[in-house]
């Protein structure tokens, strides 16, 4: 590798760590005589980097030279930083080269819009077609879709690439045209339709025709970032939600935001990132994916924002013992799954178990189950209910408590029951937002 690619791959690979959208293939992609590489469903191997971000991919920018001034993206163009830009060759080297050295298994593509989005579409789209024509490549490749590119070279990269992505960013469009005025949400929805319509037609086509050619078999996903702007957690999950229901998306990824453009007034004056709210965002969108939860009972109206002290799941519990305690041997599969401490294995094992025998605390051990959670929520054969002694708040800092006692270290100050806020009142949720 030369010294002038070497520096353009140290600035563009630092440049893209701020996509999270990285993940394993979803892809089974065969290899063929003569190919190189090939792609796994279940993954590929994975790496981390110095921030702790789970990487398996080559993982660049073509560019980060870019047109649009977005108040959030440290790649904006009113900001002085290093620039550089691959060629599409540069870009098929790079990823020839390191795959035989054994260093990735697949490449993770996106870019910053130079000139305009049919250029940019349209080499991006040229490395994906080099690669698997003229190199034989076989490996997963991630696409980001570059929104307002015409439909036909979104349609050629989708013959060419496992995943397409578009990152729509901000949750609402109110505050799109805020921080990133040359941008709008019919530019970036349209291609996510375009996307999910082009899946859905070549699957169709593909139980006529055998021969017909796969369309971005590993699905699509999209980005969201967390805390640039004003949005409720329900806000986010809501929108999370139609896109998995209307676009059929595989994954929506939550990125905090990282203050680095802290001169632009209209940004919050946050002085790190909000993680523990993006991982409760997360969780609730496993809950969306896996326990068959809406949006509207994660979170409501009255409580439009995450608990940062306790899961999503256990604040549903919480929040609803009503409909708590669960019989383990009688209650159905769906209602078990929303007992905290018992996950989608546990819950099948469950309902598998109890057909020969009514199930007790020894049984839900040896399934799996988290007792010290579940205690709450449940009986079994000679468990009764525990929830008669409680209040919701009161359980909650209880719940509370006995976690923080468990992973309490030696020489630690001794926490009062009572010494964590409700909710709303979460220190880390008063974010202010500059005039």
């Amino acid at each position: 590798m030369n010294e002038k690619v070497q520096e353009k791959l140290k600035i563009l690979a630092d440049a893209a760590k701020y996509d999270v959208s990285c993940a394993s293939s979803g892809n089974n992609r065969s290899n063929v005589n003569g190919g190189i590489g090939n792609a796994v469903a279940c993954g590929i191997c994975h790496s981390f980097t110095d921030d702790g971000r789970c990487i398996s991919l080559l993982k660049i920018l073509m560019t980060n030279h870019c047109i649009y001034d977005c108040a959030y993206c440290i790649n904006r163009k009113s900001n002085d930083r290093p620039r550089a830009t691959f060629t599409v060759q540069e870009i098929v080297d790079l990823t020839i080269g390191f795959y035989r050295r054994n260093y990735i298994e697949g490449l993770f593509l996106s870019s910053g819009v130079i000139k305009n989005p049919d250029y940019t579409m349209e080499r991006l789209m040229l490395v994906t077609k080099k690669l698997r024509k003229e190199k034989r490549y076989n490996g997963y490749i991630h696409l980001k879709a570059i929104p307002g590119a015409s439909p036909e070279l979104i349609r050629a990269a989708g013959l060419y690439a496992d995943r397409l992505s578009v990152n729509i960013e901000i949750p609402t469009e109110q505050q799109l045209k805020h921080l990133a005025p040359e941008k709008d949400y019919k530019g970036v929805i349209q291609p996510m339709n375009q996307i999910a319509e082009g899946i859905q037609v070549y699957k169709e086509e593909r139980k006529k025709f055998r021969r017909t050619p796969v369309f971005t078999p590993a699905g699509q996903s999209t980005q969201l970032i967390v805390g640039a702007s004003p949005e409720s957690d329900r806000q986010i999950l809501l929108l999370s939600s139609n896109f998995y229901h209307e676009q059929q998306l595989k994954r929506v990824y939550f990125s905090g935001y990282l203050p680095v453009n802290d001169y632009d007034k209209r940004l919050p004056a946050l002085k790190a990132p909000p993680l523990v709210r993006e991982n409760r965002l997360y969780q609730s969108d496993w809950l969306m994916r896996f326990y068959h939860y809406r949006a509207d009972e994660i979170l409501t109206p009255e409580q439009p924002f995450l608990d940062l002290d306790i899961d999503p799941k256990l604040a549903y519990a919480i929040r609803n013992l009503h409909l708590f305690p669960v019989d383990i041997n009688k209650a159905d599969y769906e209602m078990i799954l929303r007992v905290p401490g018992i996950g989608v294995q546990s819950a099948k094992m469950i309902v598998d178990a109890r057909r020969f025998r009514k199930l007790n605390t020894y049984h839900l051990k040896k399934i799996g189950v988290v007792l010290k959670r579940a205690q709450y929520f449940i009986t079994a054969n000679e468990l009764p209910s525990a929830l008669r002694h409680w209040e919701p708040e009161r359980l909650r800092s209880h719940i509370i408590y006995e976690s923080h006692t468990k992973n309490r270290k030696p020489g630690d100050t001794q926490l009062s029951l009572f010494a964590f806020t409700p909710p709303h009142q979460t220190p880390a949720l008063q974010v202010h937002y500059k005039n």
